[in-house]
């Protein structure tokens, strides 16, 4: 579990693609003094099993699942990935619950400044826009993001100074993917609300009707 509170970013030293999906060799950019063989480690939102830790490197798989499912499978030597270690249970959620299993790939439509912050207005797969609501969280390449607007066929968020300066959004521009996570509460929310009325799946449509808001006290 992670909080989208990007540590900093490290650098794709080797991306090799195998049979079983890849291998990844990443440099971060701060100390890995506490990351176990075996630790997690998000990179760029997705969810990743350290199997070898030398100083500030690290290696791992990446299982066919991820490389289709992320922009981890296009990778190439020398590109940046935002990085979070796993969450302890002594620290502070400053961000969202973040499960680290992205849900699909978006694409940056437009980022346009907006006095101190960057305003990204994103394309998503509707296995995203489904749960996303207005002042809502939504992780973007791993980054604890809040909705500013729900769109038709995507969503927008402010970008602060810091968050652009510390992370690879500050580089991202018109047409580059991005790694999208919904938030985990919605997705269960969803799942309950689908079954109670007797429906065998998710609708995938916001099933967070007014009534059933009402019979449940919010």
């Amino acid at each position: 579990m992670f909080t989208g509170i990007i540590e900093g970013t490290g650098r794709v030293r080797e991306n090799t693609r195998t049979s079983q999906g890849a291998k990844m060799v990443i440099e971060a950019g701060f100390s890995l003094a506490d990351l176990p063989v075996g630790g997690s480690v998000a990179v760029s939102g997705a969810c990743l099993t350290a199997v070898w830790v030398s100083g500030d490197t690290f290696a791992a798989d990446v299982s066919p699942e991820t490389v289709s499912r992320t922009t981890l499978g296009r990778a190439r030597p020398g590109d940046l990935v935002n990085l979070e270690r796993a969450l302890t249970l002594s620290g502070r959620l400053d961000g969202h619950l973040v499960t680290g299993h992205v849900d699909g790939v978006g694409e940056v439509a437009s980022v346009s400044r907006q006095e101190n912050a960057l305003l990204f207005t994103i394309r998503a797969p509707e296995s995203v826009r489904a749960f996303l609501v207005e002042k809502g969280s939504v992780a973007v390449e791993g980054v604890s993001l809040t909705v500013n607007e729900v769109t038709r066929d995507g969503f927008s968020v402010m970008v602060i100074p810091h968050t652009a300066k510390i992370t690879t959004l500050g580089a991202r521009g018109p047409g580059d993917p991005v790694n999208l996570e919904a938030d985990v509460i919605a997705k269960y929310v969803e799942k309950f609300v689908s079954r109670s009325k007797g429906e065998g799946k998710p609708s995938g449509g916001g099933g967070l009707t007014l009534e059933f808001l009402q019979k449940s006290g919010f």
